[in-house]
């Protein structure tokens, strides 16, 4: 069996860009404030480019012949990114850093694809993982750019 390790990073990153498309929906759902009218519609940019992310990644993995997992269930017990319950006890920057977190636990995720499929040189996937985590990386600089900080990518 071919790209064991490459197969584990795709089918991680069905799970976890599941759940990262949930945080921003409700991110979506649970903002207020002044900025409400600009990022509420963002939101939704934001939603469509992590879907398309899932969509190549799940298609990537089937392709090698793996098997994306494909129920909520599955989801939840394999993603490694956290949720908050769906309150409005949290302000608008809170959820924005909340959503960078997500951000960088991906971009980590990307990089480690990046490796892994150097090792079993499989280099088509890794053409994706690098394009995927340059997006995320744009992705962190444009939200900490928002709140007043640095992207911080290379510490």
């Amino acid at each position: 069996m071919k790209y064991t390790k490459t197969k584990a990073v795709l089918n991680q990153l069905v799970a976890d860009l599941s759940q990262m498309s949930m945080i921003i929906h409700q991110t979506h759902w649970y903002m207020r404030g002044p900025h409400f009218l600009k990022l509420h519609p963002l939101m939704d940019e934001f939603m469509e480019e992590i879907d398309s992310q899932l969509d190549v990644i799940s298609e990537r993995l089937i392709a090698l012949d793996g098997s994306p997992y494909s129920t909520l269930k599955e989801m939840a017990e394999n993603t490694k990114i956290q949720d908050w319950p769906g309150e409005w006890d949290k302000t608008t920057p809170e959820r924005l850093a909340h959503l960078v977190d997500g951000y960088r636990y991906l971009e980590d995720l990307y990089q480690h694809g990046i490796e892994v499929s150097d090792v079993e040189k499989d280099f088509s996937t890794q053409d994706i993982f690098i394009g995927l985590k340059t997006a995320i990386e744009k992705k962190i600089w444009m939200i900490q750019a928002d709140l007043g900080s640095a992207p911080e990518i290379d510490e």
